[in-house]
């Protein structure tokens, strides 16, 4: 297999994250795409809370609605870009409110932090976490990890500049958080309840804290993430757009 770099260097930053550009043949995840050597130390000047990347822009005030099925049961997820900012190893991150209701109930309640850097990488510093009962307690807070923080490192959750094979990991906490992409392609047809788009950008993810389980991922320009869906082990879940708020 015949692999390329493709080296992303923050201006002004000692950052460096290495998307391994590979061929998509069959064999596991793990084994098509190696995870980036992270190494961050940043100049926040150099970052921004402002996410205008085409492929996941993060206008404050948007809401993207989703329907779906996790866990076996109909889902509803609700992904606000709030008007909020908060420093993350001295890195202003736009704050993402997601939530995620089973029936009438919110299960999931879960506020993401992203800041793009100055070519235009979305990166991702962290997620606050709780899962609820039906009655609102918070049941759990597994899963919510800060850059900086035992260990946590960001990643880069969307390139500038997207193309076939390049890969790296979105987000690093040991046994926590250990996201990983690949990008597939940039000509998918994709159909969603609220629109069908052709030249959407679609990926694969997966974790190693799940193994066999994939996943892909489609992206829209103008909107971000349209639909994903389980194509491989796990339980089936899929996600889709159905509306655009703002």
């Amino acid at each position: 297999m015949t692999r390329s770099a493709l080296v992303l260097t923050v201006a002004g930053c000692t950052a460096a994250v290495v998307l391994t550009a590979c061929s998509s043949g069959s064999g596991s995840p793990g084994h098509q795409a190696s995870a980036p050597t992270t190494k961050i130390s940043p100049d926040p000047r150099r970052f921004s809370a402002t996410v205008d990347n085409p492929w996941f822009p993060l206008p404050p005030g948007r809401t993207l609605v989703y329907s779906g099925v996790k866990d076996g049961e109909k889902s509803t997820e609700y992904l606000t870009v709030t008007r909020e900012t908060e420093k993350i190893t001295g890195i202003p991150c736009r704050v993402v409110e997601d939530r995620l209701y089973t029936g009438h109930s919110l299960q999931e309640a879960t506020r993401d932090y992203y800041a793009q850097d100055a070519t235009g990488n979305v990166w991702y510093f962290g997620e606050d976490t709780a899962e609820l009962d039906a009655h609102g307690n918070m049941l759990s807070t597994e899963g919510t990890w800060r850059a900086g923080r035992d260990g946590a490192r960001p990643g880069i959750f969307l390139p500038a500049h997207p193309v076939p094979g390049a890969a790296g990991q979105q987000e690093y906490y040991p046994g926590q958080a250990e996201d990983r992409f690949q990008v597939l392609d940039l000509t998918s047809r994709v159909s969603v309840p609220y629109k069908t788009f052709t030249g959407a950008l679609r990926t694969k993810e997966w974790t190693p804290l799940e193994p066999g389980v994939v996943d892909n991922k489609y992206y829209v320009k103008g909107i971000g993430t349209v639909k994903e869906v389980t194509v491989k082990g796990g339980p089936f879940e899929e996600n889709v757009l159905t509306a655009v708020r703002g």
